[in-house]
């Protein structure tokens, strides 16, 4: 896969082109196409840090929260989990409108910069005698808006391939971000050795402990990656040919000339792949969120068993999507990018469908919750079936199974444990190839224009998408229960798909629709 990765980056650039004249004019010196992609790599390499600066505190919070603020509760937790996501949305713009009028390295340096401190923070948040809940969601919101510069990264990209690249570059940065959430759990699961006392610096007042090296060890990386930067990477510039663009350097160049290419962008193509986009997320975001209250429902799982085997199923889901963005480079090859964001669509609709409850069997009823006179006005026929889940005596592990206070509970069928794995193996499929399709589409649509601003909107819908998902499904769930719940968002990616199919013909290159590149079949 290597050799194929090398095979893909030489290939379409660095080569001879037929010219009019029946010359033949060199596209990409040797040296530029070295730089190019010594670039590139430092950019997946930050969009791997940025990730794992993301997950690597993820299952820590709630605990170390608890130990420093005890009058934080769940929801509290809530805004801390989506501060991450709102200080991205935010950043994501500003970002991409810096890096369009200057050099790439300043937002860049000034983005992780930030999430260097915003780490120095989390790791001293246990300091102010009180209050230290709230220090800890600027905290969080801080590396989230350092987290802006994906913007920036994306956009980079888009410049610095060619059309025949794009695809696999971005499927690379995909692979990277992927990755990064993957190993971020398993660098805080280490750190768990440290335990919670860990060793004290009791001249700077810094303590290290299973909560706060991971954070720390986030900062150093990001250090070395500011350096990497600044040594490595250099602002490149190609066309949709592979062509060396004259005009990369933006403090002696001509605004007129970095700024306006000819013909006009399509917006209704642009404002369609920002909707995709988001509801691509939203949903997964969904997934993500109802998966843990799911099964702890529908298999009467224990609090640590939910963890432990959601954990383990989205660690095996992180890996899947690593596989597929490497599959897509191949297979876009042969279908397109539309068909592929098609074709995921069509695959995560049928894995939430798969989701929807049938049969006669029912979860086993959360004995907690169940008085005399918590179904005393359900018909007898509907009461008798719960009865037997009353257990003897008391549990040492707690309430198990569906609370009888969601009234669903009581006349939904269960989500046999066969069923919730082959949708998670469908929706792990379907959606790392539709996220990969949007920013490939969406850069291609682009074209040659600047892209740190469109870019930055794009992130900025994802981010919303992962702050309204989990809003809309523990309330959707609580009330309505997952028959419903899941119904809603087969009706959403159906229209989605609708949406697809209407304006499918616009989704295609801007060299392609201003006639400069012929379409390929």
């Amino acid at each position: 896969m290597a050799a194929r990765g090398a095979a893909d980056e030489q290939q379409p650039l660095l080569g001879e082109r037929g010219s009019e004249s029946g010359q033949r004019d060199v596209i990409e010196t040797e040296e530029h196409r070295r730089s190019r992609w010594r670039s590139i790599r430092i950019l997946y390499l930050t969009m791997f840090l940025s990730s794992v600066g993301f997950s690597i505190v993820i299952m820590s919070v709630w605990p170390y929260l608890q130990k420093i603020d005890p009058t934080a509760d769940a929801s509290f937790l809530g805004w801390i989990i989506a501060s991450y996501s709102l200080g991205q949305m935010v950043a994501s713009p500003l970002f991409g409108l810096w890096s369009n009028y200057r050099p790439r390295k300043e937002p860049l340096v000034i983005s992780i910069f930030i999430s260097v401190a915003a780490n120095c923070l989390y790791a001293y948040v246990h300091v102010p005698p009180s209050h230290n809940k709230y220090y800890m969601l600027v905290a969080r919101a801080l590396v989230g808006f350092g987290a802006g510069n994906v913007a920036v990264v994306r956009s980079y990209i888009a410049g610095a391939t060619s059309l025949q690249e794009r695809t696999g570059a971005m499927a690379n940065t995909s692979a990277s971000q992927a990755l990064g959430f993957i190993l971020g759990p398993v660098f805080q699961t280490c750190f768990a050795l440290i335990g919670e006392k860990g060793v004290t610096w009791q001249a700077i007042d810094l303590q290290v402990n299973m909560y706060t090296a991971p954070v720390l060890l986030g900062a150093l990386l990001g250090v070395v990656n500011i350096v990497l930067i600044f040594a490595v990477l250099r602002d490149h510039q190609v066309d949709d040919l592979g062509r060396q663009c004259k005009s990369v350097n933006f403090e002696e160049a001509n605004p007129d000339e970095v700024h306006d290419a000819q013909g006009s962008i399509d917006q209704v193509a642009v404002i369609t792949t920002n909707i995709l986009f988001f509801i691509i997320l939203f949903i997964f975001a969904l997934f993500e969120t109802i998966a843990t209250p799911l099964t702890m429902d529908m298999y009467a799982w224990t609090r640590e068993q939910a963890v432990l085997y959601n954990g383990i199923i989205l660690a095996a889901l992180g890996v899947e999507a690593v596989m597929v963005f490497m599959g897509i480079k191949i297979l876009s090859k042969r279908a397109g990018e539309r068909a592929l964001l098609l074709g995921g669509l069509v695959v995560v609709f049928i894995g939430f469908f798969i989701l929807l409850p049938w049969g006669s069997q029912f979860p086993k009823i959360q004995w907690e919750d169940l008085h005399n006179d918590s179904i005393s006005d359900a018909p007898a026929a509907e009461r008798a079936p719960y009865l037997w889940t009353l257990p003897a005596g008391n549990s040492s592990e707690g309430p198990t199974g569906c609370p009888v206070r969601q009234s669903w509970c009581l006349s939904t069928p269960v989500i046999h444990l066969a069923q919730f794995l082959v949708a998670a193996v469908l929706i792990g499929m379907g959606y790392p190839a539709c996220n990969v399709m949007s920013y490939t589409l969406y850069s291609k649509i682009l074209g040659p224009k600047p892209q740190g601003v469109y870019m930055g909107w794009l992130t900025a819908s994802g981010s919303g998408a992962r702050i309204l998902g989990p809003v809309f499904v523990s309330q959707m769930y609580t009330y309505c229960g997952p028959r419903w719940s899941f119904s809603l968002v087969c009706a959403i990616i159906l229209l989605t798909v609708v949406l697809l199919g209407a304006v499918y013909r616009r989704l295609i290159p801007f060299s392609v629709r201003h006639g400069r590149v012929q379409e390929e079949t």
